[in-house]
């Protein structure tokens, strides 16, 4: 229900979906009978409001005065009148009867006898008809294109419709013919209840200055293709009467209202020109700013795309998209990655979706989150790197914790270590003791011994285990000083002279137990080369190598010579092996990152990475020199420090 008490605007209540009367067009309402009922609107200083309701709810409304519709368009046959209040002549139309291919033609009312004819209720049809006696059976339907369908399978005979109605249809079925001449002819016409008849008389007034300035002239021919439409009413001379008296008024008024009404529309030409400069000027800003922010997702650098339900690409910036359907996508478990099944969980729970990505050997991150109901947008980024720093982050963490185990286990190993060293001490200062007590011993006893050896050979041999076990607790104590400065932090700020030879016997010293099953030359310059750096940290760069020349050996007994030198500027240590050596690629690759020979045996590929950064940090340089079958050697050349 509609209560106000300015009637500031109009309700035309439309139900047709026929062009180019009034349908609508991607939510768009459209055609003639609403375009010109707007232009009545701005004549006569009314907002008209479209409403779409079906035809028998428009029929119904029109009849009740608190309706909240004002005014329908129907169509009226040209020789029957209806009691509420209706405009002059819109458009005029014609009904035809419409057959099957192969049937006879209908030439009159009378080729109608016993046949099943389908007719539209409340249509102008059916309006005609209620006039007159029918020989037919009627079967009613509620649309047209029903009544083409019970046609289409035979279950009538013959279909009276409009002719624009069935123009829309005859292309969906095609087994339809024309099959006879106009059997009615009828007019468009604005309606509206009684009670509003005002209203219609401004309707009225407005479609007949519409037609005398020409611009309802310019409507028929956008819509219909043709000049103004006579309204074909030759079926009764009264009714052609009636027309030319209201055609002669109409022209009179029209010679009155002339100078007004271009008085009016130059007026409105002018608020056009510029309502029109007005909108070219926001479209030229749209355009703008719709480039400006394609050219903004372009360049993110992350791959951005729209796809719908069905996987189509609506819009994208990645060339990278066509990896989501490859067969060797995958989840880190190893479980295959389906776009299908991502997209289905994305838009039935309208939530989005997260996850870690691989190909090949590459890592990639995706993200999809809805934007409609059968819409999502998809951000894929490669991942690939801080993948493999995240593992790197983990292996740091595992050796730094290594490292803490290997200082506690230090540390226990120190204090029994003490321990021996200590009671070697005491054994010492005892045994000299004992030697003195023997030889004395001795003279009383010629056949006294010590351990079943005589007394002499006796003490050379306590003395010389005695040697023995303190060179060896030593050894296990200097190892472990090492290690233990090894595994403790320290800062790359902490230079300080350093001895390369003393660099090789540290690092050899940990390494001991790769390089017990290989022989070990040594060729150290005295005296040593000195250079300004971090002992630890150099230590650790000799360790990586002499592992590295350990692993090339792949279990067969190999030779791994080092060497120090020194020229006239620069100090160098190099380290050679005899192993399997290294290919033009591998070699080439060698000090990259996370590349290794030997990741299904666990390498990790940061080795010589590490290394080489460690010497790029020195000032130095890392020389690699490598021939597959014969071995490898890898020069490591310093500033020397002058002493």
């Amino acid at each position: 229900m509609r209560h106000t008490q300015v009637d500031d605007y109009v309700v035309l209540g439309v139900h047709s979906t026929t062009a180019p009367l009034e349908w609508r067009n991607n939510g768009i309402d459209q055609g003639f009978n609403i375009e010109l009922m707007e232009r009545i609107g701005q004549l006569i200083d009314k907002k008209i409001i479209i409403r779409r309701k079906s035809f028998q709810q428009l029929l119904d409304d029109v009849h009740d005065p608190m309706s909240d519709i004002d005014v329908i368009a129907v169509v009226s046959p040209v020789n029957v009148g209806r009691q509420l209040s209706q405009s002059d002549p819109i458009y005029a139309t014609h009904a035809n009867a419409y057959t099957l291919h192969g049937h006879a033609l209908i030439t009159s009312w009378a080729d109608l006898k016993d046949k099943r004819v389908a007719i539209k209720r409340s249509s102008f049809v059916d309006v005609y008809l209620s006039g007159y006696p029918q020989q037919f059976q009627r079967v009613d339907v509620d649309l047209y294109e029903t009544g083409f369908q019970l046609l289409f399978n035979h279950q009538v005979d013959v279909v009276i419709a409009e002719s624009f109605v069935a123009r829309r249809l005859m292309p969906l079925y095609p087994y339809v013919r024309s099959s006879s001449d106009a059997l009615i002819y009828g007019a468009f016409n604005f309606i509206t209840n009684s009670s509003k008849a005002q209203l219609m008389g401004q309707i009225n007034d407005a479609l007949r200055q519409l037609k005398l300035s020409g611009e309802y002239d310019e409507l028929v021919n956008k819509w219909f293709g043709t000049g103004r439409e006579k309204v074909d009413l030759t079926s009764t001379e009264h009714m052609v009467f009636n027309i030319a008296i209201i055609t002669a008024i109409i022209s009179i008024s029209g010679m009155l209202y002339t100078g007004y009404i271009s008085i009016r529309l130059r007026r409105r030409t002018l608020a056009l020109d510029q309502e029109l400069a007005h909108r070219h000027r926001v479209e030229a800003e749209i355009s703008e700013l719709s480039t400006q922010f394609q050219s903004v997702l372009d360049g993110i650098p992350h791959g951005v795309t729209i796809l719908n339900k069905q996987q189509q690409r609506l819009w994208s910036n990645d060339n990278n998209i066509q990896l989501l359907t490859s067969d060797e996508l995958h989840y880190l478990d190893r479980q295959r990655f389906s776009l299908q099944v991502a997209l289905k969980k994305v838009l039935s729970g309208q939530q989005s979706l997260s996850a870690e990505l691989s190909h090949r050997q590459q890592f990639w991150h995706l993200q999809i989150h809805p934007i409609a109901q059968e819409q999502v947008v998809v951000l894929l980024e490669e991942s690939t790197e801080q993948h493999r720093l995240k593992q790197a982050n983990e292996e740091s963490s595992r050796l730094a914790s290594l490292g803490e185990l290997s200082a506690g286990i230090a540390h226990e190993i120190n204090n029994p270590t003490g321990l021996i060293i200590h009671a070697v001490a005491l054994f010492s200062s005892a045994l000299k003791d004992l030697a003195q007590a023997s030889h004395h011993y001795q003279k009383q006893n010629p056949f006294w011994q010590v351990a079943g050896l005589s007394p002499d050979l006796a003490m050379t041999e306590l003395h010389q285990s005695c040697q023995s076990i303190e060179e060896a607790a030593q050894r296990i104590s200097r190892i472990v000083h090492d290690l233990k400065r090894y595994a403790t932090p320290h800062h790359q700020d902490e230079q300080t002279r350093v001895a390369l030879n003393e660099v090789v016997h540290v690092a050899l010293r940990l390494t001991t137990n790769q390089t017990k099953l290989h022989r070990v030359r040594l060729k150290l310059t005295e005296p040593s080369p000195v250079v300004y750096g971090d002992p630890l940290q150099l230590q650790q760069v000799m360790i990586n190598l002499i592992q590295n020349a350990c692993h090339a050996f792949q279990g067969n007994v190999g030779q791994i010579v080092i060497e120090t030198q020194t020229t006239q500027t620069q100090a160098i240590i190099k380290l050679s092996d005899n192993g399997i050596g290294m290919d033009g690629v591998t070699l080439k690759r060698a000090t990259e990152p996370f590349f290794t020979s030997r990741r299904h045996e666990g390498g990790t590929g940061l080795g010589l990475s590490v290394s080489s950064r460690i010497i790029k940090q020195h000032n130095g340089q890392m020389q690699l020199d490598s021939s597959q079958g014969k071995g490898s050697s890898v020069s490591l050349i310093f500033e020397k420090v002058e002493e």
